[in-house]
Formats: structure tokens, C-alpha cells, sequence
């Protein structure tokens, strides 16, 4: 075996799959705070690609200013959609709301197509050309700086939700919603403060997506494979996040590389299949007992 190729291999796999745990982590964030499953994450991290794209071409701005322009119109997003959308929702069936998601996600492609048309579109460059090398084995510029960000923004959500006010009122939130109430927590503002640092996540990881693959209105399919991870992972797990997305990025490196890629996809569901016969609320998730 050629072990400079195979790491090669496996180092694109970690970048990927840190991509995927920080879109992971818009999925765990929203279901911690409101045991909503939002199946328009992908969709939302489109939409950050898009809007980078516009602040730069369309409005001239310099791209230092429109990467958190791009992140805060997802914060904006995400405050708006539970407004108007989710907080009427409450108390309704779970599958009435998923299937909400399911609506506002064909939304956003309708609307980016009318607007920007079905063409892919490259981001205006920001990250450089320069290689990078890890001893001998060669990673792309573009990778290597996306599994540094999103290990980086991961790491700090793990220290907010230990020691922040704001995390520990989410998980006090997420572990008993009543509980919460009596202890003065404002339920309906952790619900936004959940959703807009979730579709903050999805966009912030669509800019990193979309600068090594392009932007296109079919990128939201990123978000299936991060649907997975938090499947494996564990729904409400943080470090489930982290760790499945790793797990299936390297997985589906090994696999597209020394298969074939028609093998990837088959490869990452059947992990998904197995991890559900298995522990069906993931390797980290929280372990519900219902009597009947």
C-alpha cells in the first residue's frame, strides 16, 4: 500500500468530516433547545454561501466584511423562521413540524434558483492557493482551513455550553422545558438564541463548504450526510457531532478513494442502518425509557 497516498486520503477525510460535524451541530443545537429535527440545515447553509456570494459580487464589499455579514443574515434567518414559523408550531405533532422544516427547506431552493438560476457558481477566493504540507503528505489550502475552523468553533461550543449562563440554561432547557420555567429560565428566548446560533452554524459552514466545492441550489444535500452523523452520533450530543462526523468523513474518503464513489453513500448508510439496530439514539445521544 502507498501510505503517503493513504494519508493524503485520510487527512481530506478528517477536513470533510469536520465540515460535517460543524453542520452536525446546527441539528443538535436546534433539537437540544426544542426537540425540533430541522431537516432545512442544508438548505440554510446554502443560503450562507449565497449570501457571501452577493455581498461580494453583488454589492462589492470586501470579503473580511462579508463573512460575518453572511453568518449574521443566518442568525437573522433563524430568529425570524422561530418567530413566525416554529413558536406558532409548539405543541403540535412532532411530524407536523418536520415536515414544516421539509417546506421551508424546498422554499429556500425555489427562491435561490428564481433569484441566482440553477447555475453553480464559484465563491470569490479568500483562502489563498498556497499548498499545505503535513511532512510529506500534501492537503488542499481550502480543506486544511475549514477542519481548523470547524474544530475551533466546535471546541468553543463545548466550553459555552459547560460555563456559559446562556449554555446552561439551554441544557436546562433541553433536559426539562417545565423545570426551566421554574427556575426563571425565558424558555421562548432560548428557543431563538438556539435557532439563531444553529442557522449561524449552517451558514458559517456553507461559506467553508462552498469555497472548496462551489455554490450550486443542490449543495443543500450536504446536509443529509450531516443528518447522518447526528443519527450515529447521538441527536442531542455535542461530542456525538464531533465524533460522527469525523467517523463518516473519514469513512466516506476510504470508501469513494479505494472503492469507487457510487460506494461512499452506500457505505455511510449502511453505518447509519447498523448504528440504529445497535444504539438507536446514537453513540452519545440521551437514553429515553418510555412505560408504557
Amino acid at each position: 500500500m502507498d501510505w503517503l497516498f493513504f494519508t493524503e486520503v485520510t487527512l481530506a477525510g478528517l477536513g470533510s468530516g469536520a465540515l460535517l460535524s460543524l453542520t452536525a451541530l446546527s441539528f443538535v443545537l436546534i433539537y437540544k433547545a426544542t426537540r425540533v429535527i430541522n431537516l432545512a440545515v442544508g438548505e440554510i447553509l446554502m443560503l450562507g454561501g449565497y449570501l457571501f456570494f452577493a455581498f461580494v459580487t453583488a454589492f462589492g464589499l470586501a470579503t473580511w466584511l462579508a463573512i460575518p455579514l453572511a453568518i449574521a443574515g443566518g442568525a437573522l434567518f433563524g430568529f425570524v423562521v422561530e418567530r413566525t414559523l416554529i413558536r406558532p408550531m409548539l405543541g403540535e405533532s412532532s411530524i407536523s413540524v418536520l415536515m414544516l422544516t421539509v417546506g421551508l427547506g424546498s422554499v429556500l431552493i425555489g427562491a435561490t434558483e428564481l433569484i441566482w438560476n440553477t447555475d453553480p457558481r464559484a465563491l470569490p477566493d479568500f483562502m489563498g492557493q498556497a499548498p499545505v504540507f503535513i511532512g510529506e503528505a500534501y492537503v488542499s489550502r481550502k480543506i486544511a482551513i475549514g477542519f481548523v475552523v470547524s474544530a475551533l468553533v466546535i471546541a468553543l461550543f463545548l466550553l459555552l455550553f459547560r460555563f456559559w449562563r446562556g449554555g446552561v440554561a439551554l441544557r436546562a432547557t433541553a433536559t426539562d422545558q417545565a423545570a426551566a420555567y421554574s427556575c426563571g429560565i425565558n424558555v421562548p428566548a432560548v428557543f431563538s438564541l438556539a435557532w439563531m446560533v444553529a442557522c449561524a452554524t449552517a451558514a458559517g459552514a456553507g461559506l467553508l463548504v462552498g469555497a472548496i466545492g462551489g455554490i450550486s441550489p443542490t449543495m443543500g444535500v450536504f446536509g443529509l450526510s450531516a443528518l447522518v452523523v447526528v443519527i450515529i452520533g447521538g441527536l442531542d450530543s455535542v461530542l456525538g457531532a464531533l465524533i460522527g462526523g469525523i467517523l463518516i468523513g473519514l469513512v466516506e474518503a476510504w470508501a469513494g478513494t479505494f472503492l469507487g464513489g457510487e460506494y461512499k453513500l452506500v457505505t455511510t448508510f449502511s453505518i447509519l442502518i447498523a448504528a440504529l439496530m445497535i444504539r438507536p439514539y446514537g453513540l452519545f445521544g440521551t437514553v429515553e425509557i418510555e412505560r408504557l
